[in-house]
């Protein structure tokens, strides 16, 4: 019975040394700025909020908290946070620590983080705010592994720039909590690639995908040859590894078809390689933190690409069948048309409104009905008959019912009267490639509804 155990006894040393080391926590980030007094009013408000703090963000459904204490110059604000998928007690361990490390770590400094596995904790004599101006730049810390990816590092990259996009933006778009977790099938070298991102909960989702964008950004060409790696922030923080590393099922899942020819069993790294790299912080500046506003980064694969400009084909396809059989059904309004193109009727000609309008119907007036393409895709959404508005040429009852209620659900996420709710591309992308993405129910669009009495006409500027 013995030789059956040695090949199950292999597999968990390999994987043992696969997972990152412990002994590679806290990393304490220092300030460096100013420096408070021992037992003055600074380290009064510190031991006070060291005894408060971690309960009250244990206690958050968000598990997150902040606290001001005192006055300026001797004010301190502290932030803790714990990643998203751990348990209060967790949480409450974690933060408690924190207080006990940090300030011997960073002695009698008042600008000062700590990053944990499972929290980080900040505090500072600086007050700051979401969207807050008052700084460079978004301090990170960041940490890889030194092993590098040896089978296709190319579709590595690639597979691992998507992952990241994808993850970033369901934790900015589609959680609540702004954090979420990633998976993608790899190779036979390494089947999975994890991922995970998160934000601080005090943030809009706009603030938080920006604040990500400048992390992915500023790093993305930093260590993705690598098996693992990590940017900390103290707005955001997002990282990747190849052995599981959170609690619970993945929200993100990206599949990747395995390529090539069955790769051979990678030898054992040493335990060298997968000792963290830590990268030298940026020096804090008394000014506190920028939650910046960069470009967001989307990946998006020629797949994706390819089905959505075959909707759109089938989209205008669909939309002048209707205009040319009313010219056909009504030739005398067609040549109306041509007679009446004055530069006060050159928007539409007869024959499309008479198309558009159902023979120019009173159900379908401006002001008292349903006139425009995306108010009657809600009005069927709301009664829950959104199937009869498929062509029945495109295929009837031949086409999955669940595929097309996906499709106009996204339609709709992506018309929403509020801009910041609409998703970015990266995340269309995810939706339609995905089923196991959680789609948002999706508010009123912006463009036309009505109330029980009149219409009333909403415009928004679409999100780029």
């Amino acid at each position: 019975m013995a030789h059956h155990l040695l090949p199950l006894l292999a597999v968990l040393a390999a994987a043992a040394l696969l997972v990152a080391p412990v002994a590679g926590y806290p990393w304490p980030v220092c300030g460096q700025s100013n420096y408070f007094k021992p037992n003055g009013t600074y380290e009064a408000h510190l031991d006070l909020v060291a005894a408060k703090l971690p309960k009250n963000a244990s206690a958050s459904r968000s598990l997150f908290a902040t606290t001001v204490v005192g006055t300026i110059p001797e004010q301190l604000w502290a932030m803790g946070l714990c990643r998203g998928d751990v348990n209060a007690t967790a949480c409450f361990s974690c933060l408690t620590q924190a207080f006990r490390d940090l300030p011997n770590d960073c002695s009698y400094d008042m600008d000062a983080t700590i990053y944990y596995d499972q929290c980080i904790l900040h505090y500072s004599d600086v007050l700051t705010f979401p969207g807050a101006d008052t700084g460079p730049t978004t301090d990170t810390y960041t940490i890889n592994f030194n092993a590098n990816v040896t089978s296709d590092p190319a579709q590595f990259k690639s597979l691992l720039a998507a992952l990241i996009n994808a993850t970033v933006a369901y934790a900015a778009n589609n959680s609540t909590r702004l954090f979420a977790t990633g998976e993608a099938d790899f190779n036979q070298e390494f089947p999975k690639v994890y991922s995970l991102a998160q934000c601080t909960p005090d943030q809009t989702p706009a603030h938080c995908r920006n604040c990500l964008a400048e992390a992915v950004a500023g790093h993305q060409g930093s260590f993705y040859d690598y098996i693992g790696g990590r940017v900390l922030g103290i707005n955001c923080s997002y990282r990747y590894e190849i052995v599981p590393f959170f609690n619970g099922p993945a929200m993100v899942r990206l599949a990747s078809p395995i390529s090539g020819a069955p790769a051979p069993a990678p030898a054992p790294a040493p335990a060298s390689a997968l000792q963290p790299t830590v990268g030298t912080p940026p020096a804090a500046g008394k000014g506190g933190r920028k939650r910046g506003i960069p470009v967001v980064i989307v990946a998006v694969l020629l797949p994706s690409i390819a089905a959505l400009n075959l909707v759109a084909c089938l989209c205008y396809w669909k939309r002048q069948r209707p205009i040319e059989q009313a010219k056909q059904k009504y030739p005398m309004y067609s040549a109306e048309a041509e007679d009446t193109e004055t530069v006060d009727s050159m928007m539409m000609d007869v024959s499309t409104l008479r198309a558009a309008t159902g023979d120019f119907d009173e159900t379908n007036k401006l002001g008292e009905g349903g006139f425009g393409a995306v108010y009657k895709v809600w009005e069927h959404w709301e009664t829950g008959t959104v199937v009869e508005l498929v062509d029945p040429n495109m295929g009837g009852s031949s086409i999955p019912e669940a595929d097309v209620l996906r499709c106009i659900h996204i339609g709709l996420l992506c018309v929403q009267g509020d801009p910041t709710a609409r998703p970015v591309m990266s995340s269309v992308v995810v939706m339609l490639g995905s089923n196991t993405v959680t789609l948002q129910a999706p508010s009123k669009p912006a463009f036309c509804f009505r109330n029980n009495s009149n219409t009333t006409v909403s415009t928004a500027p679409l999100q780029g």
